[in-house]
């Protein structure tokens, strides 16, 4: 008989992924303040990512938008982000899930997120977090990414 154990990579993600909507959610409402700006990292093969045929033949794997001077229709709802941006001077629409997103960065206060691609079965789901023995529960700490959050403190 197994036991299920505490799945913190997921936990994890979906805590960062929701600081991401927030911060996003609070810049539909205010617009960006200061120097704040963002280089938001997604993947172009999600099945949910709706972008222009021309920009998916140009980036067919993985696209970096900036959010700063120009951008339009910005919203975050169910999970994801809609945004109007410029592509020399054509407005484009793009539809990125929140779970496409790979990396979030802001270089004016130097904060960063990157989100593993977390692909699974359903037998993996099943076993996801379990610890078979001491050793290694050693090795998994070991190798574990401990974010500090006096990283990002001035």
């Amino acid at each position: 008989m197994t036991q299920r154990g505490i799945d913190y990579g997921n936990l994890m993600h979906r805590a960062m992924r929701g600081l991401m909507a927030e911060v996003l959610q609070q810049v539909c409402r205010e617009g960006l303040p200061g120097e704040h700006h963002f280089f938001i990292t997604f993947d172009t093969r999600h099945p949910d990512v709706a972008i222009a045929d021309w920009l998916r033949e140009r980036f067919p794997e993985e696209m970096t938008v900036v959010l700063q001077h120009w951008f339009a229709d910005l919203s975050v709802r169910d999970e994801v982000l809609r945004v109007t941006l410029n592509f020399g001077d054509n407005p484009e629409p793009l539809v990125i899930p929140l779970d496409a997103v790979t990396t979030f960065v802001d270089p004016s206060v130097e904060f960063g997120l990157r989100f593993e691609r977390q692909e699974s079965t359903d037998e993996d789901d099943e076993e996801a977090g379990m610890i078979e023995d001491a050793e290694e529960a050693d090795n998994e700490r070991r190798e574990a990414d401990v974010v500090s959050l006096d990283a990002f403190r001035k």
